[in-house]
Order: structure tokens, then C-alpha cells, then sequence
């Protein structure tokens, strides 16, 4: 059985995983409003695995006999000033999900959870991941530079991202 505190948390973290679901939707119709349809289909598979990651939450909250409190979620932001920034924005989201992350751990250690902490060895290096990958493309963006020609060709190796 959760505890009260963890129940809590964790669904504090589906409101979480259930907003960068919406981010990434949104991120995902700026590119194609932006014709960066390769980055369209990378944010909208980035959408999908994130509302995959708040189901998984959620399935856990149940298993484990407690109570799933589904929040309100935020509106997101629905305009960059480039891709550049679009992948920028991912990264510093990122950052704050692994934070959070972070924190739920430090709970289930705190409560000596010892399953909760089984099920979140997972999403701390899914974190790590996410992290990188954020990481190399926007490295990539600026290797390349942000010419019309530069960004077609990261747009095309973008949709190349297949559903993982």
C-alpha cells in the first residue's frame, strides 16, 4: 500500500507527465504550422511517450491500492521563436522532470519503498535519455546553423524517429 504522502506525489507527477504530453503537442503543431514536419512527427511521438509515462504512474498509483487524483494541466506554451528554442524549451523542461523525478525517489527512500523505488530506477534513466537526446539536437542545430537549408536537412533526419 502507498502511503498518503507518496500517493500524492506520484500523482502530482501524473499531472506532470500528462502536461509535457500537451508541451510536446503543442511543440509538434508549431513545426507543422512552421512546415518542420520531421520535427512535428518527433514531438508529437514525444507526446505520445509522455502521456505513455503518465499511464505507467497511473497503473502503479492502482496496483499498489491507492487512489489516482487526476489534476487540472496547464495550458502550454504554443509558440517558439525557432526550432532552436523549441528544443531549448525541451531540455529545460526536461530538467524539471527529472528534478521531480528526483524527488519522488528521495521519497520512496525517505518511506523505504523499496517497489516505488524499483518502478522510478526506470524513469530515472529514462531521465538520462531525455536529457541527452535534448541535448544532441540542439548541439546539432547549432553545428549546422539555423540557414533555411541547415534546418531542412534536421527536419528530414528528425522524422526519422520511429515510436520507440
Amino acid at each position: 500500500m502507498l502511503s498518503k504522502t507518496l500517493q500524492n506525489t506520484i500523482n502530482n507527477q501524473i499531472q506532470a507527465e500528462m502536461f509535457s504530453s500537451y508541451l510536446y503537442l503543442s511543440m509538434s503543431a508549431y513545426c507543422e504550422t512552421n512546415n518542420y514536419l520531421g520535427a512535428a512527427k518527433w514531438f508529437k511521438l514525444q507526446s505520445e511517450e509522455e502521456w505513455e509515462h503518465a499511464m505507467k504512474f497511473y497503473k502503479f498509483v492502482i496496483d499498489r491500492g491507492g487512489k489516482v487524483q487526476l489534476k487540472a494541466i496547464d495550458q502550454p506554451q504554443h509558440d517558439f521563436k525557432s526550432l532552436l528554442g523549441a528544443f531549448e524549451e525541451t531540455l529545460s523542461h526536461e530538467k524539471k522532470v527529472t528534478a521531480l523525478i528526483n524527488k519522488l525517489y528521495e521519497q520512496s527512500l525517505k518511506e523505504t519503498d523499496y517497489p516505488a523505488q524499483i518502478f522510478l530506477q526506470w524513469f530515472i534513466t529514462e531521465q538520462v535519455e531525455e536529457e541527452a537526446n535534448a541535448v544532441a539536437i540542439i548541439e546539432r542545430i547549432k553545428m549546422v546553423g539555423e540557414k533555411a537549408s541547415s534546418l531542412l536537412w534536421i527536419d528530414k533526419e528528425l522524422g526519422k524517429r520511429a515510436k520507440e
